[in-house]
């Protein structure tokens, strides 16, 4: 009677550990997408759902049924915004006015929600990507006005400074919460004035300016052992009259003066992307 018994225990046992493992191959697992409008997947037609987020995770779901999108992403993010929220008096309004952002973020930033998510899906986290620092370049002048530095005199050595200090910070805390195996990537951006730099060459500072905070954001990802989507050479922002073609191709600025990419825009850096998660 023992020896039957047990037979039958080891029968049990040698079917049921096969299905826990199927189970946990087929559990649901998460892509956070973070950053400013562009995580957001913005378009100013509305399009809200043909950003690069949704367009990797789709290209990464054909390996992974199970993964699910989690977008915690606003237009107007910054470096500074992110780590300490909303700012009064403020040069961007960071996913809305204050009070927005309180809502939209009731841990106070999206930083402390992105934190709180990984640590609340330990294990079950698969890819974070962030783009982060477009809109540091902006500052608030005494009498109100709102000026990107890459247009001014000054130059942006001040706020370049900023945005790598926080985003060293932004990326260790991401990482301390996601732990040492879950990816995180970050961008580069599209040098969306090039078509400016181009037909008035007398302003083609501006286009370098943005190429050295590129480099800038490159370096502070490459510190944190973060890889980097190049957006930035997938644009061809270093040869400037293709560059000034891929964005009118690619985003709004040519047709109606806005930064942001289009549908197929946001298809070529899904593809950087991908190039940096290969």
């Amino acid at each position: 009677m023992k020896r039957v018994v047990l037979a039958i225990l080891v029968m049990i046992a040698f079917v049921a550990v096969p299905s826990a493992t199927a189970g946990a191959a087929t559990s649901t697992t998460y892509y956070l997408s973070l950053g400013d409008s562009l995580a957001a997947s913005f378009q100013p037609n509305g399009d809200l759902a043909h950003g690069y987020a949704e367009q990797l995770h789709g290209a990464l779901a054909e390996d992974d049924p199970k993964l699910e999108l989690k977008k915690l992403g606003c237009g107007g993010e910054s470096t500074v915004s992110m780590r300490f929220g909303s700012q009064v008096p403020t040069v961007v309004l960071s996913c809305g006015a204050p009070r927005d952002y309180k809502e939209l973020f009731p841990k106070g930033t999206q930083l402390a929600e992105a934190v709180s998510f990984l640590e609340a899906h330990k294990e079950k986290v698969a890819l974070v990507t962030i783009d982060l620092g477009a809109n540091d370049v902006y500052r608030l002048h005494s009498d109100g006005s709102v000026v990107s530095c890459l247009f001014e005199a000054a130059g942006c050595d001040a706020e370049g400074a900023r945005l790598a200090r926080n985003l060293a910070a932004i990326l260790a805390e991401l990482r301390a919460a996601a732990g040492p195996e879950v990816p995180i990537v970050g961008m580069t951006y599209y040098s969306v004035y090039a078509p400016i730099c181009v037909s008035a060459p007398w302003l083609a500072f501006i286009c370098s300016r943005g190429d050295a905070l590129n480099a800038l954001i490159a370096d502070t990802y490459a510190a944190a052992g973060v890889p980097v989507a190049d957006v930035a050479g997938a644009f061809e922002n270093d040869v400037l009259p293709n560059a000034a073609v891929n964005v009118c191709a690619w985003t709004w600025f040519c047709t109606i003066g806005d930064v942001h990419p289009n549908t197929a825009g946001y298809h070529v850096i899904a593809r950087a992307f991908l190039g940096a998660l290969s």
